[in-house]
């Protein structure tokens, strides 16, 4: 996938119906303290945490569909898809509504 890179001052604002969204990292060491390899760790989590959101998408009336999420919601993302952008860094990646699995209620 494409990424982008961006100075840390400015804001992101998704367009139409896309949510910037930060995965989780996971874990290099566990609770007894012990690290874990690299390629224990190398793949992201499906968990992330959405930044910002997006205004929605029209629908074929012109009506404004609003996203089904907002920002601080944890969601569960597929393994595949999104555009990684960096800023700074920290990494983000920006998905379509549609294409979030579910949202984790805590």
């Amino acid at each position: 996938s494409a990424q982008a890179t961006f100075k840390p001052t400015r804001s992101l604002v998704p367009l139409l119906d896309r949510v910037l969204v930060q995965r989780f990292k996971p874990e290099t060491k566990t609770a007894t303290g012990i690290f874990l390899p690299t390629s224990a760790t190398l793949n992201p989590l499906p968990e992330a945490t959405v930044i910002a959101v997006g205004p929605g998408a029209p629908d074929k009336e012109g009506r404004i569909v609003p996203t089904l999420v907002k920002a601080g919601d944890m969601v569960l993302l597929p393994g595949w898809g999104g555009n990684a952008i960096k800023v700074g860094e920290y990494e983000y990646h920006l998905f379509k509504d549609s294409e979030i699995l579910a949202k984790i209620e805590e």
